[in-house]
């Protein structure tokens, strides 16, 4: 029998190891390889490597070495390994909170996983504890630049450049925020300051030239390229924009095509520029030169939507339907709201007579476009073929009847001249459906920034990697977690390792929200555990709570949720105090939900939230069970009112059922008792965007990256600034 009080002190037990940083001296060269385009964050990165040469050791007074740890943060912040890096650095500051270059360093990764107000944050903090550190207000400047508060960052800038006048990268960032605040006579002295300075400095001429392409200035702007090349003939993006020019003002493909092709082969792997080319290709009729292009793309971009859109528009023109159809398809499996694909697969079909999918397709468009003339004729002309005469005079006299509306209405009339203009294309922003037959272009073809390709996934720009929104899961007690670098088990309680300390299980039992998924070994082994259990229960004269306990944990593993209980309910019942019974019993009822929402929503059966006939809905199954899980966390916070682990996971079952201010304030006692918790800030910032306070949201997903979420650099980039 258990004691009633499971109060022994755990001994936490953490272990650190670090790599040593070898740097060798052939990194100068890369050093003086690449350049950012525009925001130019590369010279900061060149200049903390730099560092690594000239920095002094530091005494370690922490627990920790943080000259070593703030060396290999470096280290991995210069490799673009920004998520691991941040986990070096937060150590850091939590030694020696009073540094200003963790801060800086950190404001540097999140800058580079586009967590803007995170950067903003840290740079403010590096400041406060170093006004002089000239890189932290281009850092801040940058991060507030792309939050368009211009004001902000252009103060920034002057402030950065008092200390350093010489600053390149701010000179040409002080520049480009004039243009973004449209004020042309200050952008105007910015460039023209920039360039008495730095007069062969190519990237400075190719951002002027697009600041002259806003202003119409066509002229200035193939100048401005021009000399961008003339300094730097290795600048892939100079080439794309003069071939932009080439065939948008000057109609010389030629001259395009000559730019595109040296655009390709000084970024052999950019999929833009082979899109770009696909369309000079296209406008000089050489279909299959632009197929090619866009072949290529799929090969190394295989999920790349404007290629599969863009094919599929030409293999239509060829007379490849079917190729012409597996393209749109593939453009609908990853934008199933793409209405344009949609319509071009729905013509496909009614030409190829297959009426029924064609109309499903016309169906589709026709709910979000109800008024799309062509769309109705086209559906009519299908439901006749079909045999529904009904159905498709209807749709004919809607149609008729909007044109002539359309013949009628002078501003609708010269719309509908306008949309049948010879256009060959579609910006991605433009949702005109008239012009579901024109090629897609990006809104902004002129210049594109190229993520750097990593194979391991907590490595480069991790925000560019497009998660599912959803909750971080609840806690549970199992033997196997899934390994994760950012955030390694740190989880502990008292109870937990009292339990662990009496050895009754076959391995320890870990507190995890990340479990890992058995392999058919670790399942056998599952099995055969129950049976040894079986046996053991049958020989005891009185039964054992942890003999039940360990089964229950088996059985969950298998999935075996109702033995699962039926286990920890005979615990409970025999040792009232065990906490932790209560706590996993709460964990796999919501886990046996779950699984029978699945099988519903498999069999097309109705959800368990409806009540069945007859049933009064205060008894609905699942309300019930909601409501004994409740009992069972409410049970654990009486018994252990600082396992914060319940809070977190009555939190989940709020948000579950809609209750966002619950779930909040869950959430925050859990983190009032363990700061650090990183699932609770991403819970709790999807909270607060669901309740409509976006700064709090924000704010707790930006918190949620630092300690090792990554799916929250994604979300803060979705969100925008």
């Amino acid at each position: 029998m258990l004691p009633r009080h499971l109060r022994v002190a755990a001994t936490k037990k953490k272990s650190e190891k670090y790599i040593e940083a070898l740097w060798q001296v052939v990194l100068f060269t890369y050093f003086c390889c690449h350049i950012t385009f525009m925001v130019e964050m590369r010279p900061l990165i060149y200049r903390i490597f730099l560092f690594l040469f000239g920095l002094t050791a530091i005494p370690a007074v922490a627990q920790i070495n943080t000259d070593r740890v703030m060396n290999i943060g470096r280290n991995a912040l210069y490799f673009e390994d920004y998520v691991l890096s941040i986990q070096y650095f937060n150590q850091v500051i939590k030694a020696k909170p009073y540094w200003a270059d963790p801060y800086f360093y950190r404001a540097v990764a999140k800058l580079n996983l586009d967590d803007f107000r995170g950067a903003e944050a840290d740079a403010t903090a590096c400041i406060d504890r170093n006004p002089y550190m000239v890189d932290a207000y281009q850092v801040r400047g940058i991060a507030r630049q792309n939050m368009e508060n211009y004001a902000g960052a252009i103060a920034d800038y002057k402030q950065g450049l008092e200390y350093e006048p010489h600053d390149r990268p701010m000179l040409m960032n002080l520049a480009i925020a004039q243009v973004q605040i449209e004020n042309y006579p200050a952008a105007d002295s910015a460039y023209v300051a920039l360039f008495a300075q730095y007069p062969s400095y190519a990237p400075a001429y190719l951002s002027r030239s697009q600041f002259n392409l806003m202003r119409g200035d066509t002229i200035a702007a193939r100048a401005d390229v021009d000399k961008a090349i003339e300094y730097d003939k290795n600048m892939a993006p100079a080439y794309q924009i003069r071939a932009h020019i080439r065939m948008k003002h000057d109609a010389d493909y030629t001259g395009a095509l000559e730019d595109m092709n040296m655009a390709v082969r000084l970024e052999p792997q950019s999929p833009l520029a082979y899109i770009n080319r696909a369309l000079v290709r296209y406008y000089m009729d050489d279909l299959r030169g632009a197929m090619a292009d866009y072949d290529y793309v799929l090969i190394i971009d295989p999920g790349n939507i404007m290629a599969h859109y863009n094919r599929g528009l030409l293999r239509m023109q060829v007379g490849d339907r079917n190729r012409s159809i597996e393209d749109f398809t593939a453009v609908l499996t990853r934008e199933p709201d793409n209405y344009f694909a949609r319509y071009n697969r729905a013509i496909l079909y009614d030409i190829l007579g297959q009426y029924a999918d064609a109309i499903a397709d016309y169906d589709a468009v026709l709910e979000v476009y109800p008024d799309y003339i062509g769309g109705l004729y086209a559906r009519s002309e299908a439901k006749r073929k079909l045999g529904d005469l009904r159905g498709g005079e209807a749709d004919f006299n809607k149609a008729y009847a909007l044109q002539e509306k359309v013949k009628q209405d002078p501003a609708l009339a010269v719309e509908a001249v306008e949309n049948a203009a010879t256009k060959a294309e579609r910006t991605e922003s433009d949702k005109n459906i008239n012009k579901f037959d024109r090629l897609l272009v990006a809104d902004n073809d002129a210049s594109e920034a190229f993520a750097p390709k990593y194979e391991s996934q907590v490595r480069g720009r991790v925000q560019d990697r497009n998660v599912r929104v959803s909750m971080q899961p609840m806690f549970v007690l199992t033997y196997y977690e899934r390994p994760n670098e950012l955030r390694p088990s740190n989880f502990f309680s008292d109870e937990l390792d009292y339990l662990n300390g009496l050895q009754a299980f076959p391995y320890r039992l870990v507190l995890t929200n990340d479990e890992a998924i058995l392999t058919t070994s670790q399942i056998n082994e599952r099995f055969l555990s129950i049976n040894r259990y079986d046996r053991l229960i049958d020989t005891l004269s009185t039964p054992d709570p942890l003999a039940y306990f360990g089964r229950a944990i088996d059985m969950m593993l298998i999935q075996d949720y109702a033995g699962a209980i039926a286990d920890l309910d005979r615990v409970i019942e025999q040792s009232p105090q065990f906490m932790l019974a209560y706590f996993e019993r709460a964990v796999v009822r919501y886990k046996y939900m779950e699984y029978r929402r699945r099988q519903q929503a498999g069999s097309n059966a109705q959800p368990s939230t409806a009540p069945t006939t007859g049933m009064p809905l205060q008894l609905n199954p699942e309300a019930v069970e909601y409501d004994l899980i409740y009992r069972d966390l409410a049970r654990v916070l009486e018994l252990s009112p600082r396992f914060y682990y319940a809070y977190y996971n009555r939190g989940n079952l709020y948000f579950a059922q809609q209750d966002v201010a619950s779930a909040i304030a869950d959430y925050t006692d859990a983190l009032r008792l363990q700061p650090d918790l990183a699932a609770a800030y991403f819970n709790r910032g999807l909270a607060y965007l669901k309740a409509g306070d976006e700064a709090k949201g924000r704010a707790d997903l930006s918190k949620a990256g630092e300690l090792g979420i990554m799916a929250a650099y994604n979300i803060l980039k979705r969100l925008g600034d």
